[in-house]
């Protein structure tokens, strides 16, 4: 695959950035937003894929909620992103690698999870969403990757 341009491997970084401070800090909608309208977080963590800005919105703000009933500070940690051309126009993947670091009240902060995470981002005006996001758990026996019609035959 060919390379991407700097500007566009830079509003990747830029996003898994904004989207981890969104999502840590409560801002359910606001974390939705950084997706397509019909864009997709399917994680092994959870029963179901989160599928559209209702339902993203609804994810995000019981994640927070569960921070503040457990009293525990919740940080993702995004590194290693490397974006690739996906062969379709206004659109490129990107993986990266994805700590989440607990910090109970009163105690030492401990990871909780390492995990990769497979982007399919698409142009939308100047800037770039997310479509499908596909987490991968190192402590998880990984399932064979699929495409379904929503991804339009993207590896996801």
């Amino acid at each position: 695959m060919s390379e991407v341009p700097e500007t566009v491997a830079l509003a990747a970084l830029r996003l898994h950035a904004r989207q981890s401070r969104l999502i840590d800090e409560g801002d359910a909608e606001g974390w939705a937003a950084t997706f397509t309208a019909d864009g997709v977080f399917d994680s092994p963590s959870y029963p179901e894929p989160a599928r559209g800005g209702a339902a993203l919105t609804a994810f995000a703000r019981a994640f927070h909620d569960s921070c503040v009933a457990s009293r525990t500070h919740l940080r993702h940690v995004v590194t290693n992103v490397d974006v690739e051309a996906s062969g379709r126009d206004g659109e490129v993947v990107a993986h990266a690698y994805l700590q989440i670091v607990a910090t109970p009240e009163g105690q030492d902060s401990r990871l909780v999870r390492l995990t990769t995470l497979t982007d399919r981002l698409v142009r939308h005006g100047d800037a770039w969403l997310v479509a499908h996001r596909l987490v991968r758990r190192d402590d998880v026996a990984p399932e064979p990757v699929t495409t379904t019609p929503d991804d339009r035959g993207a590896p996801a």
